[in-house]
């Protein structure tokens, strides 16, 4: 049985154990402790991501990532109402230890309550937040289950991410020639200026509904009162539609010839590394029509909503593995505003749980 204090407690105690991007070390620690404790065999492959299966044969991958963003240190959750909220200095880290929480809850109502289960795998990864980077770096071998249930997604459980777009980052180093800004600004070329060329002809926010474009930081510089030598610009672009994607390749690329033809004596390098890759949800997608049924024996109506972002779904599915993410009661992710809704995270819980029980 689903227990929501025991459920509360849990998210509450995860959520304290400071688990930034590469330091998830104390929390796949932790983990491994309680899943041990419920008769689970835990392995860590070579880039530390936490796998654990019961030995059985035919299993379903439960998932969750093991990082936060920042700031996520000294998180000193408390519970308001139906709601568990940060005390507004950090985020909560429901993004995704409710993800986490809602998976262990289920686990414990099964083994506690003695009942039959289906076969189970579960992956928990590092550096989500960062790129996917962990699930990216997940030893496959390690995991046989055709079919991942990944909570990871925001509002109720019964939101169903429907598509993610492709992801594309890139870096563009522009090298130019430092001088004293006082004494002989004349002999200096200021890589900031070009950088700043090079923006201004680069579009930027949302091109269409499932196209974007952000330049998200720029570095460069030293002192004030020296003309730049050097300067960094990375940006990143999304889209479901391949062509698109092409597009905005090119009048990037065209951008930045065109701003070496006015500044010959620079040199400007670039970048494109696709992070995350598209996808879009069928009806006759084993996953998808799993966690549908279940939804709708638990009473709950399956809603299926595309989003800008990616999750450790894309990854998977890129293997082989039929993958849905679903909602796990979070909301303002990423921002020190974030909660997690008590009902909605008991509702996670059950869907966990009914996805294993076996009637």
């Amino acid at each position: 049985m689903i227990k929501r204090d025991r459920l509360v407690q849990t998210f509450c105690d995860i959520a304290k154990i400071d688990s930034p991007s590469g330091e998830e070390e104390d929390m796949a620690k932790d983990l491994t402790a309680r899943l041990e404790s419920l008769g689970f065999t835990t392995m860590r492959d070579d880039y530390g991501n936490l796998v654990a299966t019961d030995g059985r044969p035919n299993p379903i991958l439960l998932s969750a990532h093991l990082d936060t963003v920042e700031p996520g240190r000294g998180i000193k959750p408390s519970v308001e109402g139906d709601k568990i909220v940060s005390d507004g200095t950090t985020i909560l880290g429901g993004d995704c230890k409710a993800g986490v929480s809602a998976i262990l809850e289920a686990l414990e109502s099964i083994k506690e309550d003695g009942v039959e289960f289906h076969p189970v795998e579960l992956a928990f990864t590092r550096e989500e937040e960062i790129g996917l980077v962990g699930a990216r770096n997940l030893d496959f071998s390690l995991i046989t289950a055709k079919e991942a249930i990944v909570f990871d997604g925001e509002g109720p459980v019964s939101q169903i991410t429907a598509s993610s777009p492709t992801y594309i980052g890139f870096d563009i180093e522009i090298t130019g020639r430092a001088a004293h800004a006082g004494v002989e600004p004349e002999k200096g070329l200021s890589s900031i200026r070009i950088a700043s060329e090079i923006i201004i002809r680069l579009p930027q926010g949302r091109l269409d509904e499932t196209t974007t474009v952000n330049v998200g930081t720029i570095e460069g510089g030293t002192v004030r009162n020296a003309v730049p030598e050097s300067t960094t610009v990375r940006g990143e672009f999304r889209s479901t539609n391949l062509e698109n994607l092409d597009e905005l390749r090119v009048q990037i690329t065209d951008a930045i010839n065109e701003v070496e033809r006015l500044f010959p004596e620079a040199t400007i390098d670039n970048d494109f590394h696709v992070e995350f890759e598209t996808y879009t949800l069928t009806d006759d997608d084993p996953a998808t029509m799993r966690v549908k049924e279940t939804l709708r024996g638990l009473g709950l109506d399956p809603i299926m909503k595309s989003s800008g972002g990616g999750t450790d779904g894309n990854v998977f599915r890129l293997n082989g593995i039929s993958s849905v993410v679903v909602g796990m009661a979070d909301h303002g992710m990423h921002t020190v505003r974030e909660y997690v809704t008590i009902p909605d995270l008991v509702d996670a819980a059950h869907l966990c749980e009914a996805l294993l029980r076996v009637e």
